[in-house]
């Protein structure tokens, strides 16, 4: 698949792919904590027991988990650069790569296996440090995730984000995103598993003949 060096240039955020030379720029940004609470972005990629045996130790499970899918080659997610700083990350992958999306009673698929079903990527989770916050950043990581998942293959990009136009649950429980976020992307709620979350996807649009 295509790791174009470049997804998409908004304002003065650029979005590009973490591939094995921009590892150290990943763990730099992450930090000590794995950006929270050790936990490296594996949340979705690991059973249960898996993520939080991977806690311990200051994340080193965890740590090691994103080590190899970027060093591999596997591009686990994109990190938003602003004056080529990092200022945000988002994980976007083929929808399989994610174990607590295809095993959840809430979020996964009617048919997993069925053939309409194939093609389908997810974007599980945002990361921003609270200094870049409020300015954007969110909104240019989705956008850049739909265009990357696109770029290599992808059908639909589908999201699981929160709902908070009736109740705030706090900077922590948005890592999924929100609704008005995917909204202002052109996404579609297909799903209203509970009362704050939404399943919804946006599909490739059909090229004119």
């Amino acid at each position: 698949r295509t790791t174009p060096e470049t997804v998409r240039v908004g304002g003065r955020l650029t979005v590009r792919p973490v591939t094995a030379a921009r590892w150290p720029e990943l763990e730099r940004f992450f930090g000590p904590s794995g950006a929270y609470s050790n936990c490296w972005c594996a949340f979705f990629r690991v059973p249960s027991k898996e993520f939080a045996s991977g806690c311990r130790d200051k994340g080193a499970a965890n740590h090691e988990l994103l080590r190899r899918l970027s060093l591999e080659g596997a591009v686990p997610g994109l990190l938003g650069y602003r004056d080529d700083e990092p200022a945000g990350w988002v994980s976007v992958a083929p929808r399989e790569q994610f174990v607590r999306v295809t095993k959840s009673r809430l979020l996964q698929p009617p048919s997993p296996d069925a053939e309409s079903e194939s093609g389908v990527w997810s974007v599980v989770c945002f990361w921003v440090p609270r200094k870049n916050r409020g300015d954007g950043v969110g909104d240019a990581l989705l956008k850049g995730a739909v265009e990357y998942a696109f770029a290599n293959g992808a059908r639909v990009v589908e999201g699981y984000p929160v709902d908070v136009s009736t109740k705030w649950v706090g900077a922590a429980g948005i890592y999924h995103g929100t609704v008005g976020q995917f909204e202002r992307a052109g996404f579609v709620a297909v799903r209203r598993p509970s009362d704050q979350r939404a399943v919804m996807r946006y599909e490739q649009p059909r090229k004119s003949r």
